[in-house]
């Protein structure tokens, strides 16, 4: 006896719609979607057009109840901006999905489609896809109207140095460009000895000094001075002054430590020269090539000084040069420096060529120097030192010259530097005569020092033809694949001139494709939407 399998697949049954009578599957309400629809609306509640403020001057986005924040255009920081906007209207539906429509970025239209879902008659779940359109309003920050003011701070830091060139501030204008680090002051402003940065709140000028002792040996002290108290809130409104000093030695500058400071560095010589400035001082012993890092918290538990100012820097023609292979170490000798070495020289003042007058002096630029070659230099024996460490010193022990550095035509590397760096806009009180010569001993030092040029934007000169690496002296040069393209923007993406060039592509777009050109000029994802 044989049974009969009945086939498990069954079409399910179908109902007409009580309002159309057209077949549908059947569901809670008995009734078919678009009559759904035209009953009932989810979106119903939901405002379709909202205002956003936006500050046009730092370009940031309003967010109730009292905070400006910064979002790109399409963002999900700027999605979450404006999905608050309706978040009462929106917690009566389930949001399912939320996204961009492209709009043109000087349009101040922002467009949103939502999808939404809601349960309606009879248990029926009803999902609807709509736009909200956003309309942005220029409103004025109040961070920005205390811009305007040009008056008003609430903290500002005096960053000072006592020494008579500027290389360390001009080092640490490019960090400050570099990192960003001036996006939140009000004001900068330039004195004599150093730099003033204006805050609007004691934050932002905390973060800057935290960003200083990160990148400069200094110390600083706080202050702050009541303005105005309510003792009925017990809310009080100070000023605050952040005293940062950075310590009085720049490149170049021949120090005397005192010697507890020389011994605890590995038995250095007390007499040294500081061959660069970052976050920490950086020592080399012209006699033995012993290198040395000292912090800002060591300088100021054994403080010294430079020995003499860069105006007093003379120049000097070698006359012998001699490379020292074997270096002699002394016991408990730190480190060597593996990027130079040791020379022994014999060398002659340029003002003193009709004498016979000669010097000699072990240097740290042995790998550099050759007869007949210019070089600049500290003349310690016809100098009046006055420092408490040289004068306890044996006299033996003090040289009688010390070499910086190799000296190059100044005028020809002007003239072929491909390459330039940006400032910081700040006021200046008075333009020094000298400040343009201590510019360009600045930008010798980055060609000059590659552990410096490291943490610098350096920028292609396009006004200025390529050329290659070392010219004929054989001076320093940076090269191209170290430089930045520097990027030139009259207007942001929302100004008329972005407007007007994407006008004019469309129009040639027209010319040039005919008719189908419109809708693909029009296509989100040609213009990068």
């Amino acid at each position: 006896m044989e049974y009969m399998t009945e086939s498990t697949d069954r079409s399910p049954g179908h109902i007409l719609c009580c309002e159309c009578g057209v077949p549908i599957s059947p569901n809670p309400a008995n009734i078919c979607v678009a009559c759904l629809r035209s009953k009932v609306d989810i979106s119903q509640g939901i405002p379709k057009q909202v205002s956003v403020s936006f500050c046009k001057q730092c370009e940031r986005y309003f967010q109730p109840p009292g905070t400006w924040i910064q979002c790109a255009l399409e963002s999900r920081e700027l999605l979450a901006l404006c999905l608050k906007k309706i978040k009462a209207p929106l917690s009566k539906v389930r949001l399912v999905d939320a996204g961009f429509v492209w709009t043109e970025p000087h349009s101040k239209r922002l467009k949103v489609k939502l999808t939404i879902q809601k349960e309606v008659m009879n248990g029926a779940i009803l999902q609807q896809v709509f736009v909200v359109d956003y309309v942005v309003q220029s409103q004025m920050c109040g961070d920005c109207h205390r811009v305007e003011a040009k008056d008003f701070w609430k903290a500002v830091i005096q960053v000072r140095q006592k020494t008579l060139h500027k290389k360390t501030f001009y080092y640490l204008e490019q960090l400050i460009l570099k990192y960003g680090m001036h996006q939140n002051t009000l004001r900068i402003k330039e004195i004599h000895d150093g730099l003033d940065f204006y805050y609007s709140s004691k934050q932002h000028a905390q973060k800057m000094v935290e960003f200083l002792q990160c990148t400069v040996p200094c110390r600083y002290k706080a202050s702050q001075r009541l303005i105005s108290q309510d003792i009925h809130s017990n809310t009080y409104n100070y000023k605050s002054t952040f005293s940062v000093e950075i310590v009085p030695v720049c490149k170049d500058n021949v120090v005397c430590l005192s010697p507890k400071l020389a011994q605890s560095l590995g038995n250095m010589n007390q007499i040294c020269v500081c061959i660069r400035v970052t976050s920490a001082i950086h020592l080399i012993d012209p006699n033995t090539l012993q290198v040395a890092d000292i912090d800002g918290s060591t300088f100021w538990s054994h403080p010294f000084n430079s020995l003499c100012h860069p105006k007093q820097l003379e120049e000097f023609i070698v006359m012998e040069c001699s490379t020292v292979r074997d270096i002699k170490r002394a016991a408990g000798a730190g480190m060597i420096s593996k990027k130079h070495a040791l020379g022994e020289v014999w060398v002659q003042k340029t003002s003193e060529m009709n004498t016979d007058k000669q010097y000699f002096c072990r240097t740290h630029l042995g790998h550099l120097l050759n007869p007949g070659d210019l070089v600049l230099g500290f003349d310690l024996a016809n100098c009046n030192l006055n420092d408490e460490h040289v004068n306890k010193m044996n006299s033996d022990r003090v040289p009688d010259v010390v070499l910086i550095k190799k000296s190059y035509d100044r005028t020809k590397r002007q003239r072929r530097r491909n390459w330039k760096l940006k400032e910081l806009a700040r006021e200046r009180e008075n333009m020094d005569t000298d400040d343009e010569r201590q510019y360009q001993d600045f930008l010798e030092d980055l060609e000059e020092d590659e552990a410096i040029r490291k943490n610098v934007n350096i920028y292609r000169d396009s006004t200025i033809p390529v050329e290659s690496d070392t010219d004929d002296e054989g001076a320093p040069r940076i090269s191209l694949a170290e430089m930045l393209e520097d990027l030139h923007i009259s207007q942001d993406a929302t100004g008329e001139e972005a407007k007007s060039a994407l006008e004019a592509a469309d129009l040639e777009s027209k010319v040039t494709e005919g008719p189908g050109a419109v809708a693909h000029a029009c296509d989100p994802s040609t213009l990068g939407g």
